[in-house]
């Protein structure tokens, strides 16, 4: 097979639009759809069923303004990227501080989830499952670091089998749906269906993670959009459906606190509904993981170019085109985190909320930068520049039901704003 082309980083053209879809899919297609439904039925009854179908038309606007930005100009580093060029080389190393944050945060919280369904379905301690979850991690960097074709196959691989599983139990599940368990539609009255939305939220989150990769694309003019409107709905139908199915078949009445998943499958396949669920949850997560090492270590990899973080993590491996020590350095932090959650106790709520912090101030400042970018209103690309203003609105509007966590990732863009500016580079960026 011959060696695809490098692009002008050093990083190989490899990515195709099955690629993509499979990224994108990956990384929204996340732990969320294992525990969501559940909990936002328990919020808002049945009308949970509207937020779900809200949330997965209004994440059009935050596929197409990043995949806008990406395919006008095919970077390395994504939303990083955009910010520095709308604003410059300080909040651009803020946004890359957020990233970092992101995903040395994120990774291991995402991974004790898959940790808590072994536990549920195998009699395994702490330890161990914190030993399981940190395997997932740490199969995921391995993957990355063989190479982004890699990655590639077997992410594509992964995707189509937890699509294949999910529609499965989604159509044996449906014959068990009874109206009954519709009625009363809205058992709490309309709000909560509002504070179920700002839940929900945070399962559409990803789509920024494949503009990080841009550089890395054949063609990111022609598959960049026909990649995010498969993507959208390819997701969207997903989630509707298994919340569906949730609120159709009572399974979070029956269920208990670890999962609806657990109590469809179980109905499902009897006995081995436990273990179908665990190691489920397991390909779900790494799926996740798997796409967001990819993505989070190119924005490294950009950023140091530009000197936010130390140079030598701007460094391409000639033989695989990777990045190896940013994803190395991602690995470690993520490690590091690990053993603090281990050491302290941390809660997976907390390490989840820091991370989706993090998370809707990346979506802020890069929507925020979709607008700057397209110019004003009535110039430009007037299509995606509306569909940046309304991501931007949705950001804004969703951050201050996550509490203390926005003011941690005030603090990460206040310190990163702050060093880039009282550094001797701050004034300057790579053209």
């Amino acid at each position: 097979m011959s060696e695809a082309p490098a692009s002008s980083g050093g990083l190989r053209r490899e990515i195709r639009l099955r690629n993509a879809i499979a990224l994108y899919v990956g990384s929204v297609l996340g732990s969320g759809i294992l525990v969501l439904p559940g909990l936002a039925e328990r919020l808002a009854g049945p009308a949970s069923l509207i937020a779900w179908a809200v949330l997965a038309v209004a994440s059009l606007p935050f596929a197409i303004t990043f995949a806008t930005l990406s395919a006008r100009r095919p970077e390395s580093g994504g939303v990083y990227a955009f910010a520095r060029e709308a604003f410059g080389p300080p909040l651009a190393t803020a946004t890359a501080w957020l990233f970092a944050l992101w995903a040395m945060v994120g990774a291991p919280a995402v991974a004790l989830i898959a940790a808590a369904y072994l536990g549920y379905a195998f009699p395994i301690d702490r330890p161990e499952a914190f030993l399981l979850g940190f395997g997932v991690i740490a199969l995921a960097f391995a993957v990355n670091y063989r190479g982004i074709r890699l990655s590639n196959a077997v992410q594509v691989a992964v995707v189509a089998a937890i699509a294949g599983l999910l529609l499965a139990t989604i159509v044996v599940a449906g014959a068990r749906v009874r109206a009954a368990n519709f009625r009363p539609f809205l058992p709490y009255g309309a709000l909560p269906i509002g504070t179920a939305a700002a839940l929900i939220f945070w399962s559409f989150l990803g789509y920024e993670n494949v503009s990080n990769v841009a550089e890395e694309f054949v063609d990111p003019t022609r598959d960049f959009r026909r990649a995010v409107y498969w993507s959208v709905a390819i997701v969207g139908v997903l989630y509707f459906a298994v919340a569906y199915v949730t609120v159709g078949t009572a399974a979070d009445r029956a269920g208990g606190g670890v999962a609806p998943f657990a109590a469809i499958l179980g109905d499902v396949f009897g006995p081995y509904g436990a273990a179908g669920t665990a190691l489920l949850a397991v390909v779900i997560i790494f799926c996740v993981v798997n796409a967001y090492s990819t993505g989070m270590s190119r924005v490294v990899f950009a950023a140091a170019r530009d000197g936010a973080f130390p140079r030598g993590l701007g460094r391409v491996d000639p033989r695989s085109g990777v990045p190896r020590a940013a994803l190395a350095a991602l690995f470690l932090g993520a490690a590091a985190v690990f053993g603090v959650y281990y050491l302290l106790d941390v809660s997976l709520t907390d390490a989840l909320l820091v991370a989706s912090g993090a998370a809707i101030s990346v979506y802020a400042i890069g929507s925020a930068a979709a607008v700057r970018i397209h110019g004003p209103a009535g110039t430009g690309d007037g299509r995606a520049r509306a569909m940046a203003v309304v991501a931007l609105g949705l950001s804004l509007g969703v951050a201050p039901f996550l509490g203390w966590p926005i003011g941690v990732a005030a603090g990460v863009v206040a310190a990163g704003v702050g060093v880039r500016t009282l550094s001797p580079r701050g004034s300057t960026h790579r053209p």
